[in-house]
């Protein structure tokens, strides 16, 4: 299983999902999964952002070697599951061959319940990312638990 992750500058929020669900398939032994991430509108080559870095470590992350990837058609075309922060970002991923395919990220897990996507952090506060890393946490697990189903 192959997940992208999708936000728009690629650089909080889809590498902490990115990083997140690399670790929670490590915890539950699966092997053939892969996780990966992209902005709709990244520079490539950006670091993770400041807040995403300092989040990351609080939850034993590393995003110090991540570098920020622009969302191309061979990336969604790679994907099995794109899962994407906003619904400002479904439109891009299927514009690229990925509509039966994407999903909002809080959406694809829950079992039902309305879906807000996942707010962007970046420039605000250190709180506004541990809000985003709660939500995509959550999100993760449910995702995870969707695909065991």
């Amino acid at each position: 299983m192959n997940v992208l992750f999708v936000c728009t500058g690629n650089t909080c929020r889809s590498p902490l999902a990115e990083n997140f669900a690399k670790a929670s398939a490590a915890k539950r032994g699966m092997r053939d999964f892969t996780a990966t991430s992209a902005g709709t509108n990244a520079w490539d080559g950006s670091p993770a952002s400041d807040g995403a870095l300092l989040v990351g470590m609080e939850r034993q992350l590393d995003l110090g070697a991540h570098r920020s990837r622009k969302l191309t058609r061979d990336m969604v075309a790679a994907a099995d599951l794109i899962l994407v922060m906003s619904a400002a970002h479904l439109e891009p991923v299927r514009q690229l061959g990925g509509g039966g395919k994407v999903h909002l990220i809080d959406e694809y897990g829950s079992d039902g319940g309305s879906s807000e996507g996942v707010s962007d952090p970046f420039g605000g506060e250190l709180d506004s990312y541990r809000e985003a890393a709660d939500s995509l946490e959550r999100a993760i697990s449910g995702m995870f638990d969707r695909l065991a189903r």
